[in-house]
């Protein structure tokens, strides 16, 4: 809820660096455990889901694992990743008691998950990666999850630290064909797409491959 400013936007993906120094300084610090608005927001983006259950599960940037232990009630099998050792350490605590539920420490999209997941959830991340790790993050997203479900679940406002706001990271995705919206909210503070990933054919793997390809070499 509370959003840590800075006076320029950066252009390069905020690194691990800056979220130890954050969850240094506060052991919830953006009060995901306390504020009465994301406990509103993880209650939409869990209603979205309309009961669905999943095999293979995959929450990408799980901070402290709020949000982590609602959705370890919808996936046989969830494994949640950060790029932050601290947040971890926290997340592991507050869902021990969830057996279903794996950490693991990633700089994702650089360090993705092996594997097919039937959902994956991108909540309040996207807007931290550059513009060629966004693109890096599609396509690997558009192959992990095909024929699965995205969740994105982002905070709208322009916040100076992120590279880009929460509108700019759904767009990024919903204007490719890969990715087709099924179910959407959109409140004052954060929206909410539910997106059904296509199963690619051969050539938009080529593509896909291509386009990959291109983001790492202009990131270089």
């Amino acid at each position: 809820e509370g959003r840590v400013r800075q006076t320029t936007m950066p252009q390069e993906s905020l690194d691990a660096t800056y979220f130890d120094t954050i969850y240094t300084q506060a052991e919830d610090p953006w009060n995901f455990g306390t504020s009465d608005y994301e406990a509103q927001k993880y209650a939409a983006t869990i209603a979205l889901l309309d009961e669905n259950r999943y095999a293979r599960g995959l929450e990408v940037g799980c901070s402290i694992g709020v949000f982590t232990r609602m959705l370890a009630s919808h996936c046989d099998d969830l494994l949640a990743v950060d790029i932050s050792a601290l947040a971890l350490d926290r997340a592991r605590r507050r869902c021990a008691d969830r057996t279903n539920v794996r950490f693991e420490l990633r700089n994702v999209p650089h360090e993705f998950p092996a594997g097919h997941f039937d959902l994956i959830v991108l909540s309040e991340v996207g807007y931290y990666w550059s513009d060629a790790d966004l693109l890096v993050a599609r396509e690997r997203i558009a192959r992990a999850g095909r024929g699965g479900t995205l969740v994105l679940v982002h905070y709208l406002p322009k916040v100076d630290d992120y590279v880009r706001d929460g509108d700019a990271v759904h767009d990024a995705f919903l204007s490719d064909a890969r990715f087709e919206a099924r179910h959407a909210r959109r409140e004052e503070r954060y929206r909410i797409d539910v997106v059904a990933i296509r199963a690619s054919s051969g050539s938009e793997a080529h593509a896909s491959t291509s386009s990959e390809a291109h983001a790492s070499t202009s990131s270089a």
